[in-house]
């Protein structure tokens, strides 16, 4: 295996995200997708920091980039369900097409 393998997974997950946030219209799956694009720039980080041969700080300093990223992905999806759900509680749908709050 190779770093082309991990950057060919990276880059059809990628795709595979922007799709969903470009086509979806509920406001979860587009968090869904914006969580794969997170993943597939996580397995590309990864497969850099594997196969270039760095020195062991990069090494580590490459895993530490790569959990703050997973825990700002954590902390980014918590913050958009509790913000859907309250859209939800108020217009009881979560389409995106429909959600015109902000609109003045």
């Amino acid at each position: 295996m190779t770093i082309i393998h991990f950057q060919f997974l990276s880059a059809i997950l990628f795709s595979l995200g922007l799709y969903g946030v470009l086509a979806r219209r509920s406001a979860v799956l587009i968090l869904m997708s914006i969580e794969l694009m997170l993943n597939a720039v996580n397995i590309n980080l990864i497969g850099f920091v594997a196969f270039r041969g760095f020195g062991q700080e990069i090494q580590t300093f490459g895993q530490v980039l790569i959990i703050f990223v997973i825990t700002i992905a954590a902390a980014e999806l918590a913050l958009a369900i509790a913000i859907i759900l309250r859209i939800y509680r108020n217009k009881n749908s979560v389409n995106v097409d429909e959600m015109n709050i902000l609109k003045g």
